[in-house]
């Protein structure tokens, strides 16, 4: 089994040599993918997040989001030293400005952001994955703290968590570290890939 860094490096640079056509038909193909899954339209707020570095770009999906009532989240930086996210209200057509890694984020008001387990579904990106749905991300570890509560115990309102790749981000295998939390969904462009039992969310979700 290569090691993260090793994994890291195959991977961005196959996402990052994808061109923008390749890019927009990848986009479409997981618009095509994460509309079979029918737990996903039971939610009412979704997180998801705008691409860079070559990831696939989820934003296709979200006019069809707002058209059917839901909530669209994006994440937001907490101040330093925590190094988590919160999610703010992303309405159509909101304003947005460049955090400090020039990524675009909402402006955090007082009454517009959800913390991660008020989310129904939350789609992250990643460098890689594998088959169980285990995730491999940039390395930062802003999503595995943002998530940590997770490990605490099953109690907690836990949002199902759905990663979004290339199929070219697929790897035998990843290793996986006390602290990682696994996804329940990955969507490609070509396939869904699950975890365990197919996605049921909460009808009284809201």
């Amino acid at each position: 089994m290569c090691g993260s860094a090793q994994i890291r490096r195959t991977c961005r640079r196959a996402r990052r040599a994808l061109s923008p056509r390749e890019q927009q038909h990848h986009s479409l193909g997981f618009l095509r993918q994460i509309r079979r899954i029918g737990g996903l339209w039971r939610a009412r707020r979704i997180a998801a997040y705008l691409a860079a570095d070559g990831e696939l770009d989820p934003s296709p999906l979200f006019p069809l989001l707002y058209r059917t009532g839901k909530r669209l989240y994006l994440p937001v930086l907490r101040p330093r030293p925590q190094q988590k996210l919160w999610f703010a209200r992303h309405p159509p057509g909101g304003p947005l400005r460049p955090n400090r890694f020039a990524i675009p984020e909402p402006p955090l008001g007082r009454q517009d952001w959800c913390p991660p387990w008020g989310l129904d579904a939350l789609l992250l990106p990643l460098v890689a994955f594998d088959a169980g749905c285990n995730r491999l991300g940039m390395g930062g570890g802003f999503y595995d703290r943002t998530l940590a509560y997770l490990r605490w115990g099953r109690t907690w309102r836990r949002p199902h968590l759905i990663g979004v790749a290339h199929e070219c981000q697929r790897v035998e295998a990843l290793p996986v570290r006390p602290w990682d939390v696994p996804l329940d969904l990955v969507v490609t462009e070509r396939r869904v890939y699950r975890r365990g039992p197919a996605l049921r969310l909460n009808r009284n979700a809201r």
